[in-house]
């Protein structure tokens, strides 16, 4: 019997008729010899914005981008996934220690959802800061005496007191904050900005993504590709994951015996080849994977220079901490951030995790300040050294906070913890065009609502793009009908923290 059944042959097998019917657009069109097949094609692929996505010049980014001039040319997210605390780091309120062991006032929660692990808040009990809080620099900003380094850089930084999510537990908390979702599948800011501003390094990408954990931590979270995803748009904006070790990049090296001249010959043979089918199929793919196979290739020289710190003095070395030195610490990549960001990589989205304190406040964070705190303070001053803070926006923070309430037992301090809260908490931003010495908006009086001039998520996604000279509102992708953005529908801009 022959095994070339026409898609409508009733002797062919079931699955292979079940196969045959089961193609899809993208296919059916691909398959159609010439004419309307591949016009139609181009057609739908057009609509959707997926052909413009693709062009060659496309690495320069999109025409009339930025829409105005921008504060920031790039940026750090130090990422701290697990959600600090911001009752114990920066949210300071007097009142605490008096309500220490007494129950939630039930006004405060009426009608809010919290993650199953506490349920109803009712009978909970009130829980202090583990550390005291003092005021620092000229700007007069709390900080506890968990982060001494950052309570020294207060003046640089702008404080957002008054953040809040609409999630309760972390992938979609993180998800919401990174692409605008809860669901995965959109976008993250980093490929929305890679997408719109295109990318200035000519052999780096112009998204990377690093991520860390604090050693024997008990409470890290799984990092998922997909927050550092480019949703629906095409993949050569997504994140380019950087691994803990000094060979960062996985497959970039030739294989034993191939010279690079020989890697270079099959290179442009294959983007020949690629380009053919680019050329009958429209698929947006076919370019990005042209596109990644020529900046692998140039990745074989700039990935070796940026991970060999043997350039760097060492007063530098001293200002982000002892763990600098070694690979895969949230010290090292933030100075791989500062090097990432000096080569002309637009967004750097440093992830570290751990900060999940449900019952080790008063172990675990410690740990957790210790690992993240003078990096992170260590990150301002070389920018300010080397005059790059000015344009180059720092955000650091977590996807939510932690609840003003305890979770498990007040009379067991070991085991103190706090559970989720995106009601209310603390991100902080430093250079790239942010008022710095501030702090905007704030919490209630028991850090459990967002009270003075609430931040929302989307706002906040709002705010950066803007630092970015971009119009929130206008950078758009048609996708399925609808055009999206990364603040979907919603979004304000708070200029109160613009300089």
């Amino acid at each position: 019997m022959s095994a070339s059944w026409n898609i409508l042959d009733p002797t062919a097998p079931a699955p292979v008729r079940d196969r045959q019917l089961a193609i899809n657009r993208r296919q059916f069109f691909g398959r159609s010899a010439t004419g309307i097949g591949v016009a139609a094609l181009g057609s739908l692929l057009g609509r959707d914005g997926l052909t413009a996505a693709n062009e060659p010049g496309n690495s320069k980014g999109l025409p009339g981008l930025p829409h105005f001039a921008p504060k920031a040319k790039r940026i750090i997210y130090l990422f701290q996934n697990g959600a600090p605390t911001h009752i114990d780091l920066f949210d300071y309120k007097e009142q605490l220690p008096e309500v220490h062991g007494k129950p939630v006032p039930e006004e405060y929660f009426r009608g809010k959802r919290f993650s199953t692990m506490t349920g109803n808040p009712s009978g909970k009990l009130m829980l202090q800061p583990v550390e005291p809080f003092k005021q620092h620099g000229q700007s007069g900003a709390w900080v506890s005496n968990f982060l001494p380094h950052i309570a020294k850089s207060a003046d640089d930084i702008c404080f957002i007191k008054s953040m809040h999510s609409d999630a309760v537990n972390h992938a979609p908390a993180i998800s919401f904050l990174l692409s605008g979702a809860q669901i995965p599948g959109r976008p993250t800011m980093g490929a929305w900005l890679n997408y719109g501003l295109g990318n200035p390094s000519e052999d780096l990408p112009g998204f990377v993504a690093m991520t860390s954990v604090s050693k024997g931590t008990s409470c890290g979270q799984i990092f998922y590709d997909f927050y550092w995803g480019s949703g629906f748009l095409p993949t050569r904006f997504q994140g380019a994951k950087f691994r803990g070790s000094r060979d960062p990049v996985l497959y970039l090296k030739n294989p034993a015996g191939m010279k690079p001249g020989l890697r270079r010959g099959l290179l442009d043979d294959l983007a020949e080849l690629n380009e053919l089918k680019f050329q009958e199929t429209g698929d947006p793919e076919i370019r990005t994977r042209i596109a990644q196979y020529e900046m692998a290739y140039k990745m074989q020289t700039s990935v070796p220079e940026l991970t060999d710190f043997s350039d760097e003095p060492d007063h530098v070395l001293d200002l982000y901490g002892p763990q600098v030195r070694e690979p895969g610490t949230f010290a090292y990549n933030c100075l791989m951030s500062r090097r990432l960001a000096e080569r002309g990589v637009r967004f750097v989205q440093c992830m570290h995790a751990g900060w999940d304190q449900h019952n080790s406040l008063t172990t675990e964070l410690y740990t957790q300040c210790k690992d993240t705190d003078q990096p992170s303070a260590g990150l301002i001053k070389d920018l300010k050294m080397r005059g790059m803070l000015d344009d180059t926006l720092i955000i650091w923070g977590g996807e939510f906070g932690r609840t003003p309430f305890i979770q498990g037992d007040i009379k067991n301090r070991p085991r103190w913890g706090r559970d989720h809260h995106p009601y209310a908490f603390t991100i902080w931003m430093a250079g790239g065009g942010v008022k710095p010495g501030m702090s905007w908006g704030a919490s209630d009086d028991l850090g459990f609502n967002a009270a003075v001039d609430p931040v929302h998520v989307h706002d906040l996604q709002a705010t950066i793009m803007k630092l970015m000279g971009i119009d929130h509102e206008q950078l758009t992708y048609r996708f399925q009908g609808r055009y999206h953005r990364l603040t979907d529908v919603h979004g304000k801009v708070v200029n109160g923290v613009i300089s």
